[in-house]
């Protein structure tokens, strides 16, 4: 099993926090605990200089049994206890592979990026569940080292672990690391046409094809073009799926 301090990367490791840091963060945590009461989506914030946990909200989708209190004392420990061997491994190397990546973004810029990726969680009963994790900085060092880090957790809608991501605020690329290849490449962020969002708002309602094609004034088959044209760019099998895609990744 690998050591839990393989987690924080020699090249983020912060020697110190200066006041002018701290003035930064002084009561930060009480807009995520209010966010954190609102949200279906489990919350956590990493500090990289004390390498635990500042917070982990009450959300049982994260917490494997556990309160929040003891995922937030056993810290980095809590991986190791709860995500299987080959995902962890899997962990360490999207941690690499991240902090590679973001040592070639102006610090200026830093703040703007969010790294998502999906890995399994033992749940209570000898089950696995299939998580997405976001994790974005709050904080940044003036050299521009990760301080804090928000992250959010919400159940994914990819089919296995992997997934990884970069997107940058109000970008239109998409950067996905290929783990079989080792290198980072390039998408366009999927756009979804004003009819399909149509669709996939009424369908958010509980709205079948017959209602939606009442609603917008075309034939069930027409709805069920788009549709299909939907699950194909958004690589899902059926609405619900689109509808989850399209919720997590901010499309409608």
């Amino acid at each position: 099993m690998n050591s839990m301090d393989e987690f924080f990367d020699n090249r983020n490791t912060i020697k110190g926090i200066t006041h002018y840091e701290i003035a930064q963060a002084t009561s930060y945590l009480e807009p995520i605990i209010a966010i954190s009461r609102a949200t279906y989506n489990s919350i956590y914030v990493i500090d990289y200089f004390k390498q635990g946990f500042d917070y982990v909200s009450d959300n049982p989708l994260f917490l494997c049994g556990n309160t929040a209190e003891e995922v937030l004392a056993m810290g980095y420990d809590f991986y190791g206890k709860h995500v299987p061997a080959e995902d962890l491994e899997l962990l360490l190397k999207i941690n690499t592979v991240g902090f590679d990546f973001y040592e070639n973004i102006p610090i200026e810029e830093r703040k703007d990026h969010v790294i998502s990726y999906d890995f399994r969680l033992n749940a209570e009963g000898g089950n696995t569940i299939l998580i997405n994790q976001k994790l974005t900085p709050l904080f940044l060092t003036k050299e521009g080292k990760i301080w804090k880090a928000l992250c959010i957790i919400s159940l994914s809608s990819g089919r296995s672990s992997g997934n990884v991501e970069i997107h940058k605020k109000g970008g239109n690329t998409i950067y996905k690391y290929d783990l079989e290849r080792n290198f980072w490449k390039t998408e366009e962020k999927i756009i979804l046409t004003d009819r399909e969002k149509e669709i996939l708002r009424f369908s958010t309602r509980g709205y079948t094809i017959n209602d939606i094609a009442k609603h917008i004034f075309v034939s069930p088959d027409t709805v069920k073009f788009h549709r299909k044209k939907l699950f194909d760019k958004l690589e899902v099998a059926n609405i619900s799926e689109a509808i989850f895609c399209a919720t997590n990744n901010k499309l409608i």
